[in-house]
């Protein structure tokens, strides 16, 4: 029997990149998934065709990340769907870089709108329909722990903050069984940071294991963590930077 067999996903801002990654894991795993998405429906909707060609069941619902309301909504959905929710993937983000002093307030706002907040939002929604052996997983970044230059200031401000939500939650609801963790990638091959971009081969060079990850990295201890060998795993990070952070 598969690890996650039956269970039921939400998998925030996965048409692409490393939260499609997770999704397409996560269905391999056995769970059925829904996953969200701001706007990119075609890729959204490839997704879902890939979930079903493995035999399980999903569903897109749009829902930007920086509309509460929306967030809670699709939560619901999710749990209405297919009768309760066991797996919550705090995945959507945004990277806005730049130097602090122009940093506009909208930048702010949004970074911390849809790396902070969406992810408490959607949480507070989730754990209503999670029993005992539910799990939140939320996606930071390496550089909550170490920012490697100038320019990323809010943006690791925005990550270092869901470190401290997730030892908050393991304590609120570890008496009920769930548990709550923060997965930090490092540099990873997707479209919004290629193995081959401009600033590929200096990032190579401090990296231990001398290669940039793969998003199914990151979605392989996801779907670690999803399963049976998440049980005693709660109130952590785990970084997954090839050592970059070393």
């Amino acid at each position: 029997m598969d690890a996650i067999e039956g269970r039921t996903a939400l998998v925030t801002g996965a048409s692409r990149g490393i939260g499609a990654a997770i999704a397409l894991t996560l269905a391999r795993e056995g769970a059925n998934v829904v996953l969200t998405y701001a706007s990119t429906t075609s890729r959204a909707a490839d997704v879902v065709a890939q979930i079903e060609a493995l035999g399980r069941r999903a569903v897109a619902i749009q829902a930007d990340s920086g509309d509460p309301a929306a967030v809670t909504a699709a939560v619901d959905a999710a749990a209405a769907t297919f009768g309760g929710l066991d797996i919550l993937v705090n995945n959507a983000g945004v990277v806005v870089l730049g130097p602090l002093e122009k940093m506009t307030l909208a930048d702010i706002d949004r970074t911390f709108t849809v790396n902070v907040r969406a992810t408490i939002v959607a949480t507070q929604a989730a754990v209503r329909h999670m029993t005992s052996g539910g799990r939140i997983i939320t996606i930071g970044s390496n550089v909550a722990d170490r920012v490697p230059g100038p320019g990323g200031s809010i943006y690791a401000a925005s990550k270092s903050a869901l470190a401290g939500l997730t030892r908050g939650l393991a304590h609120e609801f570890g008496p009920r069984g769930i548990t709550a963790v923060v997965v930090q990638p490092g540099p990873t091959d997707t479209d919004a940071n290629p193995a081959h971009g401009p600033h590929a081969e200096q990032t190579i060079a401090r990296t231990p294991l001398r290669r940039y990850g793969q998003v199914d990295d990151i979605a392989k201890m996801v779907a670690f963590l999803a399963g049976p060998g998440g049980r005693h795993v709660t109130g952590t990070t785990i970084t997954l930077d090839g050592g970059f952070n070393a």
